[in-house]
């Protein structure tokens, strides 16, 4: 629908990733309530959104059939859409935006590669297995605050026999952060005050007992001593879970934040360089004769 999509300068590509932001929220709504509707057999709304209202405000306002939500529920996703907004060019999917920008693709394909980079289970799907864990979790383990119980259950997921059998306590561990995850020790103020006002304190407990003792475990059962800290994913779906927002859409909601930083690496790549990304590959294999095809 844009008929400037052939054009390479500068101003263009700005007011494209501008455009990007401002509708990504209406098309990540408004997608969910199709497939809603399509998929599921429930209602379809389509609200307008309110031009005097933050993203978070108008988020909350389109996916709710009644519109309404309150100041903290507002204020609480506006702190996860900051987070989650920019978080350098080492990430999986910012690293996408660059590559495919450096090819001279257009803003489009760029975001579309972004997206498809966001999707996997390991990037921003992460939320999601957090909150897989936690239902098994609390199947597993009665009381949030039987720390004995908690730490043999956590240990035994360490250890492959529970949950997905992966060995991973899921929102734990970040490939740079060791100390502490600067966004989440911000976030996480803001989810306990959603969890005392939506009376989901108990399930708190157990997200601050995990984040306590899944260190612990991890370090005794893996040899890690440099320091295993709770990630941003790991509150994240938490806090969607209590707004009422569908699975459906907790990646897209990281997609809606995270299009700000994508657009501005693509903007700083097209600014100061002008050089396709090609990775180099060494290869490891030993060498060997060649075998006639009719004798191997």
């Amino acid at each position: 629908y844009d008929d400037d999509i052939g054009k390479t300068d500068l101003q263009t590509q700005l007011e494209q990733c501008i455009k990007l932001i401002s509708v990504f929220p209406m098309l990540a709504v408004y997608g969910y309530h199709a497939y809603n509707y399509y998929e599921c057999g429930g209602s379809m709304y389509i609200h307008r959104p309110d031009p005097s209202l933050s993203t978070a405000e108008n988020l909350l306002k389109m996916l709710r059939p009644d519109q309404k939500y309150t100041d903290l529920e507002a204020h609480v996703l506006d702190i996860a859409l900051l987070l989650h907004m920019e978080h350098g060019g080492g990430n999986n999917s910012t690293f996408t935006t660059r590559v495919v920008t450096s090819s001279g693709s257009d803003t489009y394909s760029v975001i579309a590669a972004a997206l498809s980079s966001l999707k996997g289970p390991k990037h921003g799907g992460a939320n999601i297995k957090v909150m897989q864990m936690m239902d098994d979790i609390r199947a597993h383990v009665a009381d949030p605050l039987d720390e004995e119980a908690m730490a043999d259950y956590l240990g035994r997921i360490v250890d492959r026999q529970a949950f997905d059998q992966k060995g991973l306590i899921y929102g734990m561990g970040h490939a740079v952060y060791s100390l502490s995850d600067p966004r989440a020790v911000v976030f996480k103020s803001f989810v306990h005050q959603l969890a005392d006002a939506k009376g989901r304190s108990r399930d708190f407990e157990y997200y601050n007992t995990i984040e306590r003792l899944a260190p612990q475990v991890i370090a005794e059962k893996r040899h890690i001593y440099k320091g295993v800290s709770t990630n941003v994913d790991f509150y994240s779906g938490f806090v969607y879970d209590m707004l009422g927002i569908p699975v459906e859409l907790y990646t897209p909601i990281f997609a809606i934040a995270r299009i700000v930083g994508w657009s501005a690496h693509r903007m700083e790549e097209l600014v100061n360089m002008d050089k396709i990304i090609r990775p180099a590959y060494q290869s490891i294999m030993q060498p060997r004769d060649y075998v006639p095809l009719e004798e191997r």
